[in-house]
């Protein structure tokens, strides 16, 4: 019953939402209207799921400077949690094929977040170092989850370079985050959906400074090493 009420409202929320975005994009709205949206799209289903959020670490960001935020990725609650409650201008990163997706994904695109064509490696770059030079104008982050796809069990599987080359290649620090209790929620080869409690923990930015391109997979080994430590933490009930 709760997996067909969340369905209604995921519909519920995001015709309106993505209109809005939509005709905003042609009136050409302001960036505070592409900040609010989303949020009131991910908390209003994450309300109707009856889901908790709580966040940990909003000090480790940063309103005056860019920042990639990595973060594990095991259901596509991962993507609400983030979207509700990081507290400072954020794009997605995500593959090509969410801005196929009939209405959502022409608001998506017009919201300013990112499509990489994964198939296509030039092109991906390009469009990596676009969003880069894009979120250090406005100081704000581009959250990337960087093993590529949902973590079917749970475990941390292994980093993908992009978001370490664009942060590398551009000066720009790592914030390495952990999304905790959202398989409860919703796993990945299920489309039923439980009520739960999601804790998102932000962890301290990793700097760039002083490293270059090959320093990457030792960059990657840090940033994995501190999302698995947050991961880690024991949870307190209350």
């Amino acid at each position: 019953m709760r997996t067909l009420w969340v369905a209604v409202n995921v519909v519920a929320a995001t015709i309106p939402y993505s209109l809005m975005v939509i005709i905003g994009s042609y009136l050409g709205a302001g960036s505070r209207f592409y900040d609010s949206i989303p949020r009131r799209w991910a908390r209003w289903i994450l309300w109707a799921t009856g889901a908790r959020v709580d966040v940990i670490g909003t000090e480790n960001l940063s309103a005056d400077r860019a920042q990639v935020i990595v973060a594990n990725h095991v259901s596509w609650y991962d993507v609400l949690a983030l979207a509700a409650f990081t507290p400072k201008r954020y794009r997605f990163v995500a593959k090509k094929e969410l801005a196929r997706v009939p209405l959502f994904g022409h608001a998506w695109l017009a919201a300013g977040h990112v499509a990489v064509d994964r198939t296509d490696t030039q092109r991906a770059i390009s469009s990596l170092d676009h969003a880069a030079r894009t979120i250090r104008e406005d100081n704000s982050s581009i959250i990337i989850f960087p093993e590529g796809t949902r973590s079917a069990t749970g475990s941390l599987q292994a980093f993908k370079k992009g978001a370490f080359v664009l942060a590398l290649n551009n000066g720009i620090d790592i914030v390495p985050a952990a999304v905790i209790g959202t398989r409860h929620i919703m796993s990945r080869d299920s489309w039923r959906v439980r009520s739960g409690r999601i804790i998102v923990r932000f962890g301290t930015p990793v700097s760039t400074a002083g490293r270059d391109i090959s320093n990457r997979d030792e960059l990657i080994a840090q940033v994995r090493s501190d999302v698995e430590q947050l991961l880690a933490v024991p949870v307190h009930t209350n």
